[in-house]
């Protein structure tokens, strides 16, 4: 009854220790989740602007709309004519533009958004040979700066999370499977006891294998609750997070972290109980 009541804590202790590492793991993945979303949510707001000739007629900026609709890159199109055009262009500046010059020098455009893979400075400069071929297309244009500096600077927020996460997982793995045998260190004396009186491997083995699975999952429970909560203040702090949130890449990381957790303390816990049985009665003090 002494080594039970021993061993309560010290299960305890192991799982609470599991659900912390599970939780850092779990917070980490839903940066890395939110950087991607944000990268998708930053590329598909760019605009590009397909200007026409002057002497264009509304039915044919109409068809090369149509045209433009139906291509897989395109995410959406809107016509911007010329007086739209000079009227916002009139609202950024503060003053009016026409009067200014004693002309509209704007031409009517589509203003479109193309979906998240073909933002980038190649798939861009093939599209804009694609347009350029119709005879009443003057120029297609965007902002070029920040499609150079948007490309490099995810991609390097993206190789420093995924460098930060393989780590961080390494780092798991060794922390979970530390503290699961440190767990089972007070154990050892039942373990050997069990042995000793003719209990098979298989006997001996499986309680403490149930229990570890039990371990496992309720520490990955934690955990998600965890960053569930975390997850809910950042969102009613930044509702715009809740946009941004994939509820699948979310479902599968929390159940990931359910199942990292149940896996390693199985295996620590299996690779333990092995090692005692394996032990000498007087290598355990």
């Amino acid at each position: 009854m002494a080594t039970g009541k021993k061993s309560k804590p010290t299960y305890f202790n192991a799982i609470l220790g599991v659900a912390l590492v599970l939780f850092l793991l779990g917070v980490l993945g839903w940066l890395v989740i939110n950087g991607r979303a944000l990268s998708r949510a930053f590329k598909e707001d760019l605009e590009v602007n397909v200007d026409f000739h002057d002497n264009i007629s509304d039915e044919n900026v109409k068809k090369v709309q149509s045209i433009l609709d139906k291509q897989s890159f395109v995410r959406s199109t809107k016509i911007i004519t010329k007086e739209e055009a000079v009227r916002m262009e009139n609202q950024v500046e503060g003053g009016n533009m026409v009067d200014f010059l004693g002309y509209n020098p704007l031409f009517t455009s589509i203003s479109l958004k193309l979906h998240e893979e073909y933002v980038n400075k190649d798939s861009l400069a093939k599209f804009r040979k694609f347009i350029m071929q119709s005879n009443v297309v003057r120029d297609v244009t965007w902002p070029n700066v920040v499609v150079d500096q948007m490309t490099s600077n995810f991609r390097k927020i993206g190789i420093i999370l995924g460098s930060i996460s393989v780590l961080l997982l390494i780092v798991v793995i060794f922390l979970i499977d530390n503290t699961v045998r440190l767990a089972m260190f007070s154990n050892r004396f039942i373990i050997k006891t069990m042995q000793m009186v003719g209990a098979t491997r298989s006997f001996i083995t499986r309680p403490f294998d149930l229990r570890a699975f039990l371990n496992g999952l309720i520490s990955g429970v934690l955990a998600v609750i965890g960053l569930w909560v975390v997850m809910s203040f950042a969102k009613a702090q930044l509702p715009v997070l809740g946009l941004l949130n994939d509820p699948v890449l979310v479902t599968v990381l929390m159940t990931g972290m359910i199942v990292v957790g149940i896996f390693i303390s199985m295996i620590s816990t299996h690779r333990s109980v092995i090692k005692y049985l394996k032990m000498h009665v007087d290598d355990l003090y």
